[in-house]
């Protein structure tokens, strides 16, 4: 089992060594500062234990010259725990407090200028609740210039600036103490330029600080996600490195990310109150039937940087289990629900079958109308080998650069005439002349619009059946595919959640057919009047 990277330290009550007191004078000057947020008399800036801790694991460890041992620490923790308060207070210790040097440069890094406004806000609210400190110190707080802090304490002129994207801009600086706030949202080659420009700024200070305060990201590659595997590589034990101190408040491998304990292990400000614990149950009671929202309540809430970069539809482990074997006539016997996710111009057309089994599970199958035209070209694009399925029957070819709609609607009248079909979901804002020439038929056709409220009814009943190991497919690598090429977003605001491309050239049109065709064979069955029913007359049964 990899070895644990949680800080046992911060809460075990082991000694942190303090040999020139260092730790003891930094908590005392914390301690004297005073916080708007703060409940206490006098608004005194109520430092937990947890944050003591941290404080005195930063600044009291020092070697025989008296020079701090920590020059680096990576502070990973969750959302809500009061991180962006905790840096406020370390700048101002060396802006203003006992670890201030004539000349020091204060830097809060960002990857943009809003983020990097929210630590200087901080830091500047806590000043001005405190005349002393207004006195010492000249804030310049300009919406469309620079926004900084100056020392005006004698022999000590320093100075906090903030900056962002541009680390170009940051030549020729030598700062002394260095926040970088939530790295994972930094654009890659400007952050990482950015952070080589300060790293080496640092090095040119005798005893400089830089301080990594963020939430866990997504992907395993780039600047971000290598200054995190180091600090994992730190904290388990595989690399020693004495001047880098790990913080990782993250959920474990072995931990169960349900588990409320889990919850306070990886929050220590949750026994504080600052978060709402009632809030974080409804959050994860949802994340328990949609990946998407597992990811993120994990990420935000658990703080686990996530290897992939995206939140995928569905946990593709669990549908690759549901692999199935079928005997082709049974399901001739089942109702059995179409989704026709219709294409513009070149584009490709999808339509998906869905069977409903009587125990409730789901048989799906899938069709892909694919331009024959620059077949090469196209696979190349979309990263497909349309040839080979074509050869094997997985997909349609069309003759021309353009859907036949014609051959789209053949097939779907096969499928009627084959199957026990109820339902052919279509979107009328694309399927108008297939929608009528089947109704015209007798066909049982179903408006179906992709707008955002249906979708998301419908990608939600999706992601349901194959979590909840409903599903039943044949291994159709034309599928899969398009299920694994789907990223999901969610509204805040709304909660509504979407299916889109994570990547421009991914195709996801099977998906789109799929949860089109499966969130009929679902709704459409649970809505069925009891009078439908063939052993009901009345309201007897026989």
């Amino acid at each position: 089992m990899p070895a644990s990277t949680f800080p046992e330290w911060i809460f075990d009550n082991s000694p942190i060594p303090d040999p020139f007191g260092k730790g003891q004078r930094a908590v005392d000057f914390i301690r004297a500062l005073r916080h708007v947020k703060s409940t206490v008399a006098g608004r005194a800036f109520t430092l937990h234990p947890f944050q003591e801790r941290i404080i005195r694991g930063i600044y009291g460890p020092c070697d025989a010259d008296g020079e701090r041992l920590v020059r680096k620490a990576f502070f990973g923790i969750p959302r809500g725990n009061r991180k962006t308060t905790l840096s406020a207070a370390m700048s101002l210790l060396h802006l203003i407090g006992p670890e201030r040097v004539p000349g020091g440069e204060i830097v809060f890094a960002a990857g943009d200028k809003r983020q990097a406004s929210i630590a200087f806000k901080e830091a500047r609210e806590i000043l001005t609740l405190d005349q002393r400190l207004v006195k010492a110190t000249r804030i310049v707080n300009q919406r469309n210039a620079a926004r900084e802090i100056e020392s005006l304490l004698p022999g000590f002129e320093s100075k906090l600036e903030v900056v962002s994207s541009d680390g170009s801009r940051q030549n020729g600086t030598t700062p002394s103490f260095v926040l970088c706030d939530e790295i994972h949202a930094w654009k890659e080659a400007s952050g990482s330029e950015m952070m080589e420009v300060l790293e080496s700024g640092l090095a040119k200070r005798p005893n400089g600080l830089m301080v990594i305060a963020t939430t866990a990201g997504r992907g395993a590659d780039g600047f971000a996600a290598n200054e995190y595997a180091y600090a994992r590589d730190v904290a388990s034990g595989k690399v020693i490195a004495p001047s880098f101190l790990p913080i990782l408040f993250e959920i474990q491998d072995s931990d169960d990310w349900t588990d409320e304990a889990v919850w306070h292990r990886c929050n220590p400000g949750l026994q504080y109150g600052f978060q709402d614990i009632k809030d974080l149950r409804n959050k994860a009671q949802r994340a328990k039937n949609m990946p998407s929202a597992a990811y993120g309540f994990q990420q935000y809430h658990l703080n686990k940087w996530h290897g992939n970069s995206r939140d995928p539809l569905f946990d593709m482990p669990t549908y690759d289990r549901r692999k199935l074997d079928d005997d082709e006539p049974d399901l001739e016997q089942l109702p059995a629900y179409i989704g026709v996710d219709l294409s513009q111009t070149g584009d490709l057309t999808a339509v998906a079958v869905a069977f409903r089994h009587g125990d409730g599970q789901i048989t799906l199958r899938n069709t892909c109308f694919v331009p024959a035209a620059d077949l090469e070209g196209r696979a190349h694009r979309d990263r497909a080998p349309y040839q080979q399925w074509a050869d094997r029957d997985l997909i349609q070819l069309c003759p021309g650069g353009v859907i036949d709609q014609k051959q789209v609607e053949d097939h779907i009248r096969n499928l009627c005439a084959t199957y026990d079909v109820q339902e052919i979901a279509v979107d009328p804002a694309l399927a108008r002349v297939l929608s009528q020439n089947l109704s015209d038929d007798g066909l049982p056709v179903f408006t179906h619009p992709q707008s955002a409220v249906i979708m998301s009814e419908a990608t939600g009943n999706l992601v349901r059946t194959v979590n909840g190991e409903l599903i039943r497919h044949d291994g159709d690598p034309v599928l899969r595919q398009h299920f694994d090429n789907v990223a999901v977003s969610s509204n805040p605001q709304s909660g509504l959640i979407r299916m889109h491309k994570q990547r421009s050239n991914g195709r996801i049109d099977a998906a789109v057919a799929s949860a089109m065709a499966v969130s009929r064979a679902v709704t459409a069955h649970n809505k069925k009047s009891r009078y439908d029913d063939p052993d009901v007359i009345g309201l007897t049964c026989i």
